[in-house]
């Protein structure tokens, strides 16, 4: 490795497959992971694995090929990226019930999942008329970036949309009549388990994007693009455009939300403390704790340590924490 490549790679990936003896996993996963010093998040649950790994290229590549040699993972993909920094404080692998939570009992989206559609194909499909266009992600993502003619259905948490797709398949709703339907997300989780959803109930024609917005942005010309603003993603870059460059958002550090030019403008925005989302949500000590946490970071990056501070408390209106395998990277994002 040259002294201009980055040193550590970052993998994420996701794959549903059926996993009854998810939870025999986790031992020895979180043991490799260790040992290899790697650093992130992975989840296991009965319908897969879902996460967000980092390290020196090496260890991440000893992790991946130990689960690729189950047969289970042998189609296992992920997205790399570099970084200068590690992007994790720990490593944790965690059981869960779903990779992803949409709260749909019996769904089973490693054998109902609807139709891929590479990148260099998506365009096509979603400028037909007759194809109903959906972005599954929350609002606060689709607020700052989005697909031309793409639904938003204004929801908090992934888990909101079965109430949503419901709502819209009811005479004069957008899903009426089960017509033709592309989704989208992030790295390609959600917009996989959102097909499932529909398949399962008599929706014929359900497409969603292979590799997610992420595979899009780095597939196709920014001038072919129907892709307009930043997408949001789970790590420290915030957002990302055209060609997987960094976006212009920052993540405000009290409630997680990402912030534009607008937002870092505003009186409300205190570095670390408060921003237009969260202003006057904090107790006087929490706005303490946030300024003082934030203090220790700048000192920490003035030393070229890394600061680990307390949790913070969630913003009710952002809640990717409880949706962490949302989009890992954006969960393979």
């Amino acid at each position: 490795m040259d002294s201009v490549t980055p040193r550590f790679l970052t993998a994420a990936l996701y794959q549903f497959v059926d996993l009854p003896d998810f939870a025999a996993l986790r031992e020895p996963l979180q043991s490799l992971c260790e040992t290899q010093r790697v650093r992130g998040m992975l989840l296991l649950a009965p319908e897969g694995i879902n996460g967000t790994i980092a390290g020196e290229p090496q260890g991440v590549h000893a992790v991946l090929a130990w689960l690729r040699s189950d047969a289970r993972f042998a189609a296992l993909q992920h997205k790399e990226a570099r970084a200068e920094r590690m992007p994790f404080y720990r490593m944790r692998v965690r059981l869960k019930r779903e990779i992803v939570t949409l709260g749909v009992p019996g769904l089973n989206t490693a054998r109902n999942a609807g139709t891929y559609v590479k990148p260099e194909d998506w365009n096509a499909l979603i400028d037909d008329p007759g194809v109903v266009v959906v972005d599954t992600r929350n609002s606060y993502e689709v607020g700052i970036g989005t697909f031309e003619r793409a639904i938003n259905p204004h929801t908090q948490t992934f888990a909101e949309l079965p109430a949503w797709v419901a709502q819209q398949s009811q005479p004069g709703g957008v899903l009426a009549g089960k017509p033709r339907v592309a989704m989208f997300c992030t790295g390609g989780i959600r917009c996989e388990k959102s097909t499932a959803l529909l398949k399962s109930q008599g929706f014929e024609e359900v497409y969603h994007l292979e590799g997610g917005i992420l595979k899009y942005l780095e597939t196709v010309p920014e001038e072919a693009s129907r892709w307009h603003g930043d997408c949001f993603v789970f790590d420290e870059r915030v957002s990302v455009g055209h060609g997987l460059v960094p976006g212009h958002h920052q993540l405000c550090r009290s409630c997680r939300m990402p912030l534009g030019e607008t937002e870092l403008q505003s009186p409300h925005y205190v570095p670390g403390v408060s921003c237009p989302y969260c202003h006057g949500t904090r107790t006087p000590e929490q706005e303490r704790a946030l300024a003082e946490r934030e203090r220790q970071m700048q000192l920490a990056r003035l030393r070229g340590q890394e600061h680990i501070g307390a949790q913070q408390p969630c913003h009710p209106a952002r809640t990717a924490a409880k949706d962490a395998g949302d989009d890992g990277m954006g969960g393979a994002t």
